[in-house]
């Protein structure tokens, strides 16, 4: 698992290996060249060959470093990866933020409560490039109140029963961010952190149900899980809950994914009029995983 030196850049520099692994015809040793060709020029086409082969290494390193925890999926397969065409979102660089000097990552076998000691609030996914932040969101010194949560859920006894949920297992607080792209997706995501990760593995049950969560958030009629979303885009050690809008639509399109990593639970939204496109939403998770892992 990463430490807080690691970083989760989505890069497009990985694309710089494929630029040049254009095929390249070797010198082979067992068949010598043509004895009309100049040894001079042979010995020259070698050089290049070797320079080429440098540069593919080079490249090739640089590409591996820069995806870190996404090796061994198909470019399809992951949205931060994808060509520009499909839809993704131009986020910008992305890093984890350091933690508190000899404070172990969450997933460390050390940190037996599962906590993040990095700040909560630097730990929220930035908006993509060119997005309307969402100013209901911020709180107060990025802390939002757990009544403002809560209004992402419309009916009054989910409101009730899922707030007292939160207080009985010793909610500590939330961190929130929203933004609205030029398409007119909504992005809501709610990071809430209690005091261990035993604590959130209890109360899932209480959240989560077969095929749809218990508490149906803003705009959703009918929710299910999504089982179009690839599992190759998850991330490990983070528990991901997925679930799309069943048709027809209301007003909104409404996707939404819960994931639990250690001491923090969750939530993230899109909406939009019509459809919500499911690459960014699959970005926006991976990214958001990332940055818990």
């Amino acid at each position: 698992m990463s430490e807080q030196t690691e970083h989760m850049v989505v890069s497009e520099q990985t694309d710089h290996a494929d630029v040049l692994e254009a095929p390249v015809e070797p010198v082979d040793p067992a068949n010598p060249a043509d004895p009309a060709v100049p040894v001079k020029k042979d010995r020259r086409v070698l050089r290049a060959v070797l320079r080429w082969t440098a540069a593919v290494v080079v490249f090739a390193a640089v590409g591996t470093s820069a995806a870190y925890g996404i090796t061994r999926m198909e470019r399809t397969d992951v949205p931060g990866l994808a060509t520009e065409s499909d839809g993704r979102w131009d986020y910008p660089e992305i890093s984890k933020p350091p933690l508190p000097s000899g404070s172990p990552a969450f997933s460390a076998a050390e940190n037996l409560a599962g906590a993040h000691y990095a700040d909560l609030r630097a730990l929220l996914l930035p908006a993509p490039k060119g997005a309307k932040a969402d100013q209901a969101l911020r709180g107060e010194d990025g802390w939002l109140k757990t009544k403002d949560f809560l209004a992402e859920y419309p009916v009054s006894d989910d409101r009730e029963e899922f707030g007292q949920l939160l207080t009985d297992n010793g909610l500590r607080h939330v961190a929130a961010r929203g933004w609205t792209t030029e398409d007119g997706t909504h992005t809501r995501i709610y990071l809430l952190q209690f005091n261990t990760a035993a604590v959130v593995d209890g109360i899932q049950e209480d959240i989560f149900g077969f095929d749809s969560p218990r508490y149906m958030v803003r705009g959703a009629s009918e929710v299910h899980i999504d089982e179009g979303f690839p599992e190759k885009a998850t991330i490990e050690d983070v528990q991901h809950y997925v679930y799309t809008e069943a048709k027809p639509y209301g007003a909104t399109n409404e996707r939404q994914a819960y994931l639990t990593a250690g001491d923090t639970l969750a939530l993230i939204v899109q909406s939009r009029k019509g459809s919500a496109q499911a690459v960014p939403f699959q970005q926006t998770v991976m990214l958001q995983s990332q940055l818990l892992s």
